[in-house]
């Protein structure tokens, strides 16, 4: 490996040996999740914001991170940092046969359609010969975010035909939940307090936003980068409210939603 690399990896055995860094020492793989999924998301907002600079920061945060969990492993003897690359080294060259292979395997796979059909394809034989359960769902973590989670549960679900044929036929779906939904809340309303009814609502409220991500799949948007994305909108134009209310030296909690209705009005109007 690189030097560079391999400085990396003696600062972190040094920070986690006796003598190293009292809070590094006491951190385990349970205790740095929290930080793992931290920096990923940096790192995504980073990309958002095309910030080069910072994305190269946010990386190096980054692979921090996998460098604290392989080095806790290293020192209860699972694996190294070096078992990690050469793992991920022998993968790579496993599910590309189509440029590491011969001539026949490179016929098998010549757009990205069909590189992504016989990476599916290899995964599924690596499975088998694990003896790993064998689900078309498998491989989907439960700790995505649900956005997310459901966009990948509904694609792998496609991928065995069990899909709506077209987006109208999903867009009457919708439909079809909302009413559901509003059936519920309209239930609860009138059984106040029932446990039972609110949990209905939500069930519903549930249906309704994973028929929407099935839309979005249909129109191969991402709905975790778009929601994500209509959040930084969202606070943005708020931001812009408040900062336009100081400078007339006014009051958010004294005025009146159509006052800042037209501070959020002028806030759109700034966008390009």
């Amino acid at each position: 490996m690189s030097k560079s690399f391999d400085d990396l990896v003696q600062i972190m055995a040094r920070l986690r040996a006796p003598g190293g860094c009292p809070w590094d020492r006491k951190q385990t793989h349970e205790t740095l999740k929290p930080y793992l999924l931290e920096e990923a998301y940096e790192v995504l907002e980073a990309i958002d914001h095309g910030r080069t600079p910072q994305l190269r920061e946010e990386m190096g945060d980054l692979l921090l991170q996998v460098i604290f969990h392989a080095q806790i492993a290293a020192e209860s003897g699972t694996f190294t940092i070096e078992d990690v690359v050469q793992h991920l080294c022998d993968k790579l060259v496993r599910r590309h046969p189509h440029v590491f292979g011969g001539a026949e395997e490179q016929d098998k796979a010549k757009n990205a359609d069909e590189v992504y059909a016989r990476w599916e394809q290899i995964k599924r034989a690596e499975r088998e010969e694990s003896g790993e359960p064998r689900s078309a769902l498998d491989g989907v973590p439960k700790t995505l975010p649900a956005l997310l989670r459901a966009y990948q549960i509904q694609a792998r679900a496609s991928r065995v035909g069990f899909d709506w044929p077209k987006l109208d036929e999903v867009l009457k779906k919708l439909d079809e939940e909302l009413g559901e939904w509003r059936e519920a809340m309209a239930q609860a309303e009138s059984c106040d307090g029932d446990p039972a009814a609110a949990r209905r609502v939500e069930d519903e409220l549930g249906d309704v936003l994973f028929t929407l991500v099935n839309a979005a799949r249909f129109l191969k948007v991402n709905p975790e980068d778009t929601l994500r994305r209509t959040v930084d909108r969202f606070i943005e134009r708020f931001q812009h409210v408040e900062a336009a209310a100081r400078s007339s030296g006014r009051d958010l909690n004294k005025m009146t939603l159509a006052e800042m209705d037209e501070l959020w009005e002028q806030a759109k109007g700034r966008e390009p």
